[in-house]
């Protein structure tokens, strides 16, 4: 399904559940939108089976969970093998997510956590055995979210 297939009603659960999902019950959003509760619950079924909404995430404060070590590494990946050393990637122990993105020479980022600077290397050099090339390693401080605007109707 594309943007062209949703409708107004589509984008609005979408923007609400970005906010937080977890707080978020299909009769919240029925009576902020005044539609029925399970009019709702219909919709996120059918962009659950579409595709377009693909899970419900936790947002982990590593760093209060005791893991100071939250680190973006950025790799490069020839363009035939990106997606394959991609997924590869997201299996190394410590990797939380992995990324592909199509343009420019770092086309891999890897999100990992690291309890201490040993672990950190090793996570780096699992990335390099399996093909990757890493350009850089940066400590990430904090990531701020927020909802796609473009689904906000209201």
């Amino acid at each position: 399904m594309t943007m062209s297939g949703l409708d107004d009603l589509d984008r609005e659960i979408l923007y609400m559940l970005q906010g937080e999902a977890r707080h978020t019950s299909s009769t919240d959003i029925a009576e902020s939108l005044d539609v029925s509760a399970s009019t709702v619950r219909n919709r996120i079924q059918r962009l659950e089976g579409d595709g377009v909404l693909r899970g419900y995430h936790a947002d982990v404060d590593y760093e209060s969970a005791g893991y100071q070590l939250f680190t973006l590494i950025v790799c490069t990946a020839p363009i035939p093998e990106r997606e394959e050393l991609a997924i590869a990637a997201a299996e190394v122990s410590g990797v939380v997510e992995v990324q592909e993105v199509m343009t420019g020479e770092s086309n891999v980022l890897v999100r990992a956590i690291g309890e201490d600077g040993d672990d950190l290397s090793r996570i780096g050099e699992e990335l390099d055995e399996l093909g990757l090339q890493v350009q850089d390693e940066d400590l990430i401080r904090n990531t701020h979210r927020t909802p796609y605007a473009g689904f906000d109707q209201q």
